[in-house]
């Protein structure tokens, strides 16, 4: 893969090639349970697929609640890591919600090595590190602008 490809973040009409990248970084690579990376919740989700080069490289999910959007299950699969992709992802993540009646919050639960990558995007963490799985989190928040 070219690292002059374009990268492209649309939301998934296919949830197949998300799947298959949630399954290579978190439980093949990050040794999460499989019964555990999939539930009733993608099925509500607005999923996010990023591409470069046509090949599908990272992916996240964002399910609304209340005057929250959660983003989560945000991976990049090695090729792609350190190219912007991740940060791609979460900028149109927030752009599709941003202007969305009621939508007041982002959240997520973030890995800890990734909170400056986060803070980079606008969010703050909040609370007590807790570990889901053998991988420490946070949570981080940021409120959408006024409109």
């Amino acid at each position: 893969m070219s690292d002059t490809a374009e990268i492209v973040v649309s939301i998934a009409e296919d949830f197949a090639p998300c799947r298959a990248l949630r399954i290579a970084v978190f439980v093949e690579e990050q040794g999460y349970p499989l019964d555990e990376e999939f539930d009733d919740l993608d099925a509500e989700a607005v999923h996010l697929l990023a591409t470069r080069g046509g090949v599908p490289v990272g992916t996240a999910r964002m399910i609304r609640v209340g005057d929250t959007v959660k983003f989560g299950r945000i991976c990049v699969a090695s090729p792609g890591r350190g190219s912007g992709l991740g940060a791609a992802m979460v900028r149109a993540g927030l752009a599709h919600f941003e202007h969305v009646e009621g939508v007041r919050r982002a959240y997520l639960s973030a890995q800890t090595h990734a909170i400056v990558f986060y803070e980079k995007l606008g969010f703050t963490a909040y609370g007590d590190e807790y570990m889901d799985g053998a991988v420490p989190h946070i949570d981080m928040e940021r409120a959408f602008g006024p409109g």
